[in-house]
């Protein structure tokens, strides 16, 4: 079978065809996305075992085992049901049972059975059909509808006649379900089988010899039922014959008149009672059937008889109000048409099956939520139909409320208050009154009672914070936003509607009363910036903000507001030594200059030659400082610290470095943008002071010296020019001469 249960030779070599066509689809997959489908077909038996394997899917789809992870093989269904079957290992690629197969619960009676799926591959995608045949065994038994055929039949009856007898049952299909009949020898009857045009064969009982009940009153055989199956599976029944003979006797009631007691509203299908009528003859003679004699329709709408028991049951509904009683007739009869007549009395009883009924006199729609207790809202009536305790009816109200009721006159109850309302905890109140009769069982009605409660000013705005905090950058524009404080009113209309208000404050020393910070909108609550903000003068205020309803009186709270002001970069470094500094607009540098400082010759690497000193106004980011050496004399001579801004050598000084040195220090923030500032430091390199006081007049004495070497600078490159010029000239008189 080559792993596919039931397959015959024929059909492997379909699935041998069938893979050769798998394998040349295999190596067009890669010229599209989705190829034709290829139909795969397996067959197998019905009832095999969980984890049997069906066919190997992946070998026929031309898959080698080394390719299935990377093309993910899996089935697919339109039915989850047929799903379940089946599946497909991810390792071998074989398909398996999944859930024992039963034919018969699949596909009932049809002549084929087979499950369609769908395998689909991955990488590129690619969907296979599969088709799975259920293959029919014989594991039915022929059945019939019930143990034993019972037949009558009459002594005078000719030999020959025919007595059609039940047809066996059998789910299978096929020659599993062909079924052929035997029966018991009796010299008396004989079997017969009779085929119809649909193939279907109907067993025939044939009486061979004439009957004598004086002889033999009855007869039993059994009939069997064998299917095509192999094995052959069989089932039987027992036929038991009677044979009657005349009518000669009439029923007699065992009462000439009966009686029962029910309750109204009893389940329809309840049994009343039974009549009973026996016949003293036999067959079909002695069997009695029963029905109503000349009743009403009233009574055919509530009663019905059984023919054969003479079990009297409720068809209709028993209503003890509509009528309290029913007496009608019944016959019996039997096969040979005789019958006999008896009465039949009902008593209905009375049950509590009327719920009390509620009636709203007076209500009033709205009450005030200051109301005292006591104050009448509703006036409700209740009635029941029924009488006794069943009549008798009490009220409550459900659930919890602040509402009470009260027994008034006769049989009217008060709705009233019994505490205090609160609109805010509860604007509306719908109240259940139940009124409950004393019947057992309990009966109960239920009315809805809305009651809305109107507002009066009780209470005051509350704001959602008691202080709320501002953070405003400086520099802001006048008439920005800063903060929206916002308070909410429990009470409703103008009792709820909030109006803002400034109440004071303080902004420190710089706050002025003829210009204000800030200011409020009446309606909304947002602050805004009455002015900017400049965080070097003021970095926090505070202010009091009111919150008044319109009710009268009114009602308000206040909420504390504290604004703090953010620093931005709009300072720059402020140099204080070497020289006080001239700050730059931002992104820009000033310069300035300063006294010098004496190194001596002798001074190792790491001498401490000076220290700049500078501050920014700004706070924060803005006024972290770091120093760097942007120019000097001698770069490789000199270092400044990126934080403390300490002027050191880098090396030891020798004789070859210039006796004047200028260092050009920048000092910058870390804002942003940066701004900076620079501070020029003069350094004399000599051992004393007295020293260095020469080359400080030669520093003054050449304070021209620069413009002097410039101008003969000048005068050099222009004497260049012009003895460039005359050779050219003088080239090209030449050359002119030759010529």
């Amino acid at each position: 079978r080559r792993g596919v249960a039931g397959m015959g030779s024929g059909q492997a070599a379909q699935r041998r065809a069938a893979t050769g066509h798998v394998a040349v689809l295999a190596l067009l997959l890669p010229l599209c996305c989705r190829a034709a489908p290829e139909r795969l077909r397996y067959a197998i038996p019905e009832e095999t075992g969980n984890g049997s394997v069906v066919g190997p899917l992946a070998q026929d789809l031309g898959l080698r085992p080394t390719d299935l992870p990377a093309r993910q093989l899996r089935l697919l269904t339109a039915s989850r049901r047929q799903l379940r079957y089946f599946s497909v290992s991810a390792d071998t690629g074989h398909l398996y049972v999944n859930e024992r197969l039963d034919r018969e619960e699949m596909c009932g009676r049809s002549a084929s059975c087979s499950v369609s799926l769908e395998a689909m591959v991955q990488n590129p995608l690619n969907v296979f059909q599969v088709d799975v045949d259920i293959q029919d065994i014989n594991d039915n038994t022929p059945v019939f509808s019930k143990a034993a055929l019972d037949l009558e039949i009459a002594e005078w009856t000719d030999p020959g006649a025919r007595f059609p007898l039940e047809m066996a049952q059998d789910p299978d299909v096929g020659s599993n379900s062909q079924l052929s009949y035997q029966l018991s020898e009796n010299p008396s009857f004989r079997l017969e089988v009779k085929e119809s045009s649909d193939g279907s064969r109907q067993p025939e009982l044939v009486l061979e010899t004439a009957l004598d009940r004086e002889k033999q009153s009855s007869f039993q055989m059994v009939l069997t039922a064998v299917d095509g199956g192999s094995p052959a599976r069989s089932g039987t029944v027992q036929i038991r014959i009677n044979v009657t003979d005349a009518n000669d006797n009439a029923p007699v009631f065992s009462k000439s008149a009966y009686e029962a007691r029910v309750r109204e509203n009893v389940p329809t299908g309840s049994l009343v009672l039974q009549v009973r009528a026996t016949d003293a003859d036999v067959g079909s003679n002695g069997r009695v059937s029963y029905s109503f004699s000349n009743v009403p329709d009233a009574v055919r709408s509530v009663f019905s008889i059984d023919s054969d028991s003479g079990d009297i049951h409720i068809v209709g509904i028993l209503d003890f109000e509509e009528s309290k009683e029913y007496t009608f007739g019944v016959a019996a009869r039997d096969g040979g048409g005789l019958s006999t007549h008896c009465k039949v009395h009902v008593e209905i009883t009375d049950e509590n099956d009327n719920a009390p009924e509620i009636t709203t006199l007076l209500v009033t729609d709205t009450i005030p939520e200051d109301s005292p207790p006591g104050t009448v809202l509703a006036l409700v009536n209740v009635h029941d139909a029924d009488s006794g305790d069943n009549g008798k009816v009490w009220c409550e109200l459900e659930g919890e409320s602040p509402l009470s009721i009260v027994a008034s006159s006769g049989s009217s109850y008060k709705v009233v208050t019994a505490s205090a309302l609160d609109r805010e905890r509860a604007s509306e109140h719908n109240v259940t009154v139940v009124a409950s009769d004393r019947g057992s069982p309990s009966l109960s009605s239920r009315t809805t009672l809305s009651l809305s409660v109107s507002d009066v000013n009780d209470n005051a705005p509350v704001f959602e914070e008691a202080a709320y905090s501002a953070y405003v950058s400086e520099n802001n524009a006048a008439g920005a936003a800063v903060l929206r404080v916002r308070a909410r009113d429990a009470d409703a209309g103008a009792n709820g509607r909030v109006s803002y208000w400034l109440v004071g404050g303080s902004a420190g020393e710089a706050a002025t009363a003829a210009a204000p910070y800030v200011s409020v909108e009446a309606r909304s609550g947002t602050l805004y910036a009455q002015r900017s903000f400049d965080y070097e003068q003021c970095r926090e205020f505070a202010v009091e903000v009111r919150a008044q309803d319109g009710g009268s009186p009114a009602r308000s709270s206040t909420a504390t507001v504290r604004v703090f002001v953010l620093d931005l970069n709009d300072n720059a470094p402020h140099v204080l030594w070497p020289t006080a500094a001239t700050p730059g607009s931002p992104g820009s540098s000033s310069v300035v200059s300063g006294p010098f400082e004496v190194v001596p010759r002798s001074a190792e690497a790491g001498y401490l030659v000076s220290k700049v000193v500078a501050v920014d106004a700004d706070s924060g980011r803005n006024a972290w400082l770091s120093y760097e050496l942007v120019q000097a004399t001698e770069p490789a001579l000199f270092r400044v610290a990126l934080q403390s801004g300490e002027v050191r050598t880098a090396r030891a000084v020798s004789e070859r470095d210039a006796a004047r040195q200028r260092l050009v220090v920048a000092v910058k923030d870390h804002g942003q943008p940066a701004l900076s500032a620079t501070a020029t430091l003069h350094v004399v390199l000599a051992e004393s002071l007295q020293e260095a006081l020469p080359a400080l007049s030669e520093r003054a004495a050449g304070a021209e010296s620069p413009s002097d070497l410039q101008f003969y600078l000048v005068l050099a490159l222009a004497l260049l020019c012009a003895l460039f010029v005359l050779s050219v000239a003088l080239a090209v008189a030449a050359r002119v001469r030759r010529a």
